[in-house]
């Protein structure tokens, strides 16, 4: 399968999942995840992606965070994409983001966040049961889920597999989304596993970059 037939996969089974998730609160099918060292200019693959999509901006507390916000949000704008900016809520702000997501060890931020902006999006990463259980104690929107698949991030841990994600997803009282190792390939294992999207790092880059 060429490049457009690979992108257009794994949009097709990121709306798929999107549709029968029954959201109470509209959310991207599809989320691009940002890394300083493997998506260096992440606006340029930002407007690539599908309208509807969205994007978890990751600064890091890097120097040029604020910049490279800006320009997502441009970028974002453009391609009719929702922007998040990862736990930061002083950087959201600068750059005109939709909301925050957060990670694991900073649930317990969200519900100040809401009073902040109730108009936010809020999502937060999870690696396992008690964690989606404290980001639906939290009030979050939805949880990213990781790893699913084998991944080529240094703090991914052991992959969860399709059946161990799905049998996560069914005791979960908040969205989920499958972040880890997500291919156009393997997306479509995902299909009935009660996932609300797909999120990715070098599976978005390699399709949109």
């Amino acid at each position: 399968m060429d490049r457009d037939g690979r992108r257009a996969e794994l949009w097709e089974t990121a709306c798929a999942l999107n549709r029968g998730a029954g959201l109470l609160k509209p959310l991207p099918p599809l989320f691009f995840v940002t890394d300083p060292r493997r998506t260096p200019d992440p606006a340029a693959t930002a407007v690539r992606l599908p309208r509807g999509a969205g994007v978890i901006f990751r600064g890091f507390g890097a120097a040029d965070a604020p910049e490279v916000g800006k320009a997502l949000r441009a970028a974002c704008d453009r391609a009719g994409l929702l922007l998040l900016v990862g736990q930061d809520a002083a950087l959201a702000l600068a750059c005109g983001a939709d909301g925050v997501h957060l990670p694991e060890r900073a649930l317990a931020e969200a519900p100040a966040l809401r009073r902040l902006r109730p108009d936010w999006r809020l999502t937060g990463a999870a690696h396992g049961a008690q964690a989606l259980a404290r980001a639906a104690g939290y009030g979050l929107d939805a949880a990213l889920l990781s790893p699913v698949f084998e991944s080529a991030s240094p703090s991914a841990g052991a992959a969860l597999g399709a059946a161990g994600f799905a049998a996560l997803v069914a005791g979960a009282a908040v969205p989920v989304y499958a972040l880890g190792g997500v291919t156009a390939e393997r997306a479509p294992q995902l299909l009935g596993s009660g996932a609300a999207g797909l999120a990715a790092v070098d599976g978005i880059v390699e399709l949109f970059g």
